[in-house]
Parts: C-alpha cells; structure tokens; sequence
C-alpha cells in the first residue's frame, strides 16, 4: 500500500527521491505508533479519532508544529491516494485544520547589500572568485533555487536569445530572461572554466571541476553576505526572497514574478508580498496630501 503510493509520487507526481524518502519516513513512523497504540492495524481502516492521537503524542515528544504539519501533509497525501484508487471511500483527514505556527518573516538583503558584494567580488580575477560572484548574480538577477542552481547546464545558457532554461520542481522547465551584466558575467566565467580545462557538462563546477553541492553554495552566499550584511540569515533563499520583494517593490506584476519563480500557485508568491507592502505604505504616507495633515 505504502510502497504502491511512493510509486506513484515518483513515477505521476515526479517527486524528487528526497521527498519521496520524506514521505515514506513519515508514512512509517505513523504505521509504527499504529501498531504499538492499536495492535496491528490496516491503514486504511485508521480513523480521525486514531491520527488525533499520533498528534497528541508528536506534541508531547516535543515535536514543533511545523514538523507535525509536515508529517499530516504526508498522512493527506496518502489518504487521497487511496481515495483515488478506490481503497477507501472516507478520508479520515478530510477535514482536519492545521496546527498554528507563528509566522516568519524572512528579511530580504537590501540591494546596497547586495551590491557591496558583487563590488567586493569584482576586484578578485581568480575562477573561484568569478565564480562566486556568477552564483550571487544569477541568485539575484533570476530568482533560482539553489537546487536549480546546482543541476543547471552549459547548454542551458542561450546566449543569442538571452536566456536560461531552469529545470524545476517535479521536473517543470521555465525560462528566465538574462540582464546584460550577467550575460558578460557568464561570458568572462565560461573563458575562465574553458582555459582551465574544467570539463563538465554543468555550469557551476569547484576549482578540481566536479559539480557544486548545497553546502558549498549555501557557504558561499553566507560567508560574503556576512561581510555585507547583520542580518541573521543569509542564505540563497533570502537572495531569491530579495529578488522578489525588490521585483514587487518596483512594480512588477504578482503574475510574472509567480512565473519567474516557478511557483505552482499564486498563494506561494504572495509571502513575498509582505515587504513590498510596507514599501507602498511608506511611499503612501510621504506622498499623499492628506496624510500630512494632523
């Protein structure tokens, strides 16, 4: 049953094999905790009452509630599958709410910040260097993911119509339009690679021409960003939340910046919508007549 629904998320759903594993991790613990609370018990005879319990447990092992949403999001996935293929006809799920989570704010860098970096990148020629900075610019000027990032290719710059074709989740291809200071920055990168016979069939490669990983990336944003900025996270996802929120504080369409970031739902891109908010707020009350007057 178990097995039959993984396969479907790999082979329908197109589900990375880290999901996958997620989803099967959860799915487990939850058939574990069944069988120690009710005995050996079939998934899908569970009732709300049995998945309440699983809950109350989650909370007092200390389990935050974000976790335990997760974990439900498993459970609800599952449980429509089997409703899908017929082998249950109620799911026990279909109307449970959401635990509360106190929402964060993720503080986007200002483009002053951003801006020092790439000026501090710029005084270095290495490839390492050049490098980094390519990474920071693409971050900045496209929106990408770092998984994106990571998977991209040399043939999916094209240079004449200038753009990128990005590969994102559950494998759904997008192109992202490239500024002219990127295009020169790709351009100068590539030379560099080339003349120092790092072969690879991916863009982003290390010094030895292996491919980049996640922490290398992750190490490189915090490590400049550092240097730049005092705020608490700096991340590549708080570049993709810059280029968003700065996108949207110019006056850019929700619409096409869901479409630059690949966003399945206009409800994602809308978390980004909290800062360009407060930028019209502050822009309101400097110009309009009457908020001058007391």
């Amino acid at each position: 049953m178990i097995a039959a629904f993984l396969d479907y998320l790999l082979l329908e759903k197109k589900y990375s094999k880290h999901t996958i594993t997620a989803y099967k991790k959860d799915l487990e613990l939850f058939k574990e905790f069944c069988y120690q609370e009710f005995e050996e018990i079939n998934l899908s005879e569970v009732n709300y009452s049995q998945i309440r319990s699983w809950i109350v447990a989650l909370v007092n092992q200390g389990i935050s509630n974000n976790s335990i949403n997760r974990k439900i999001s498993s459970l609800k996935s599952f449980y429509k599958f089997l409703l899908k293929t017929g082998q249950i006809q109620i799911n026990p799920l279909v109307k449970h709410m959401s635990l509360k989570v106190a929402k964060k704010v993720q503080v986007p860098f200002t483009e002053e910040e951003i801006n020092q970096v790439i000026a501090n990148l710029e005084t270095e020629k290495d490839f390492v260097s050049v490098r980094n900075k390519l990474v920071v610019e693409l971050f900045y000027s496209t929106g990408i993911r770092r998984a994106e990032l990571i998977r991209l290719k040399t043939t999916d710059v094209d240079f004449s119509s200038k753009v990128i074709k990005v590969l994102g989740k559950r494998n759904k291809e997008r192109i992202i339009p490239l500024i002219p200071s990127v295009i020169e920055s790709l351009q100068v990168y590539l030379q560099l690679k080339k003349e120092q016979q790092l072969n690879s069939l991916y863009l982003f490669v290390t010094d030895k021409g292996n491919k980049m990983y996640e922490t290398l990336v992750y190490r490189i944003i915090n490590n400049y960003f550092s240097s730049a900025s005092t705020k608490v996270k700096k991340s590549p996802h708080i570049l993709r939340h810059s280029f968003a929120t700065h996108l949207l504080n110019e006056g850019a369409d929700l619409n096409s910046v869901k479409e630059l970031l690949g966003h399945s739902s206009l409800a994602s891109t809308q978390v980004y919508t909290h800062n360009s908010l407060e930028t019209i707020k502050k822009v309101y009350n400097q110009a309009h007549p009457r908020s001058q007057k007391k």
